[in-house]
């Protein structure tokens, strides 16, 4: 797995470098900005980016429109999004575009290396990673009386491990439940939803994620 991080903390920067190495992984450039990261891209053309959210120039949404910016001029990069928190405008900005491929994390994360190391790797086999405060807060900043309320405690519980990206057999394993059971409360979920339902991970949560986007808006 060939990996560029762009992050301009130099300290955070160089110890996921180390990190990553340790781990027998191959980081092939990082960059302190975004001109650096779209330039270590082109020149290498790696399999995941890890990318911070706030970048020089302007620290707002430089490290998200480089992101955007790469996955054009590369289709089929991993990204790995970081924030120091959860960024409600620009997850759901990035979420939106699809959710293949792509993880948001919460940079306190990354202090519990096993945990992000499986969601590095999820999203470079192409799945979906999202922190589980981010869906928490999303869920939390939803307005009362939308389709959510619908949904039972434990339909709530599968849908919040679903917008993180796991499949049934994780969410079965996580919630301590049969196989069965979660494909049963999915079934349950899309129906109040009034979504398709479908089996496929990356559907699944880009259809999640697009019912948080629209209730952010009615909100």
């Amino acid at each position: 797995m060939r990996i560029v991080i762009a992050e301009d903390d130099f300290i955070l920067r160089e110890g996921l470098a180390l990190l990553l190495r340790a781990e027998a992984l191959d980081v092939v450039a990082t960059a302190g900005d975004a001109d650096e990261f779209l330039a270590a891209i082109d020149a290498h053309e790696p399999d995941v980016a890890i990318v911070d959210v706030r970048m020089p120039p302007t620290n707002t949404d430089e490290g998200i429109v480089a992101a955007v910016e790469a996955r054009r001029r590369q289709p089929g990069l991993a990204v790995l999004v970081l924030s120091a928190y959860v960024e409600q405008a620009f997850a759901t900005e990035l979420l939106a575009q699809g959710s293949s491929h792509l993880g948001y994390l919460l940079k306190e994360r990354v202090g519990r290396v096993q945990e992000f190391l499986e969601a590095l790797h999820r999203v470079a086999n192409g799945g979906t990673a999202i922190d589980p405060d981010v869906v928490a807060q999303l869920f939390a900043r939803t307005r009362p009386n939308t389709a959510l309320e619908r949904l039972s405690p434990r339909e709530r519980d599968v849908l919040a491990l679903m917008a993180e990206g796991l499949g049934n057999a994780a969410i079965a394993e996580r919630l301590f439940v049969t196989d069965g059971a979660v494909h049963k409360h999915i079934r349950s979920i899309f129906a109040k939803l009034d979504l398709p339902p479908t089996d496929r991970a990356d559907r699944r949560v880009t259809a999640v994620l697009r019912h948080l986007e629209d209730a952010q808006r009615r909100a």
